[in-house]
């Protein structure tokens, strides 16, 4: 007797569905323009020039926000991870969203650390006559690009299950290394500027130079979060996929023995 066919998890009117236009997706695309926009003038024609560094001090506006979200970025697949490895026993579905938030958030997390050590040799070159040196600071921004790189790497290059797991861990380990970039200004005395936050007697911005800060951020923040959706959607669609492809495998292994009995 032939085996019924499996159903198939997504419809015709479910894919239909998808390729529809999403006004909630428009609409943040839309927003997000106006404020990279916005975050670009603020950036370049409206705060006012430091007085030492010059215009040179305007990347500040890009470097600050992208450090800020690789934080965030990286916090949220730590967050992701863990429960990942909590539920992938007890609640596959769970786990395997939270699997593939975790892997979204990494990849964003590693465009904005890659813009921070961009944009920090751009700025120290004419301001500290050097391109890099081997500080606390950079030393473990750096290391903590190449942890993540290589979070990225073990999910392109391996799969199954145990891949998932070991990338998980990989990126709980990886983010114990924010905490020790954030407080090596206060921790050692490093080439790097004090914080400009809580970085003691002197330290802050002129407002108007925060308007510019925090435009950006609301920008880069809004442009992470939509790239992080789509991608999202990308890793759950990929799921399914290999999932069904699992199932028809494991039914052709099933069928062939009685296709031979009937023989």
């Amino acid at each position: 007797m032939k085996q019924p066919q499996p159903v198939n998890v997504v419809s015709r009117s479910s894919s239909r569905s998808s390729r529809k236009p999403n006004p909630l997706f428009w609409a943040w695309s839309a927003m997000t323009a106006f404020l990279l926009i916005q975050g670009f003038r603020q950036a370049i024609f409206i705060a006012p020039t430091e007085a030492t560094m010059g215009d040179i001090q305007r990347i500040f506006y890009y470097h600050l926000p992208s450090a800020w979200l690789t934080f965030l970025f990286f916090l949220i697949s730590f967050v992701a991870s863990i429960v990942y490895l909590a539920s992938r026993r007890n609640h596959p579905l769970r786990a395997l969203a939270s699997d593939a938030l975790a892997l979204a958030s990494a990849e964003m997390g590693v465009v904005f650390c890659t813009v921070v050590l961009i944009t920090g040799p751009l700025w120290a070159r004419p301001v500290w006559g050097i391109w890099w040196t081997w500080d606390e600071r950079l030393t473990s921004t750096l290391v903590l690009w190449l942890i993540y790189c290589s979070y990225l790497l073990l999910r392109k290059m391996t799969v199954g299950p145990q891949m998932q797991t070991l990338a998980a861990v990989l990126a709980i380990f990886g983010y114990l290394d924010v905490p020790m970039v954030y407080f090596s200004t206060r921790w050692w005395r490093t080439q790097h500027p004090s914080p400009v936050i809580g970085g003691g007697p002197g330290s802050g911005l002129d407002p108007q130079m925060w308007t510019a800060v925090w435009w950006n951020l609301l920008a880069w923040l809004a442009w992470g979060l939509l790239l992080i959706g789509i991608r999202y959607r990308m890793e759950r669609r990929q799921q399914i996929i290999e999932q069904h492809a699992a199932l028809r495998a494991l039914e052709a292994t099933l069928e062939t023995p009685m296709e031979g009995g009937q023989a």
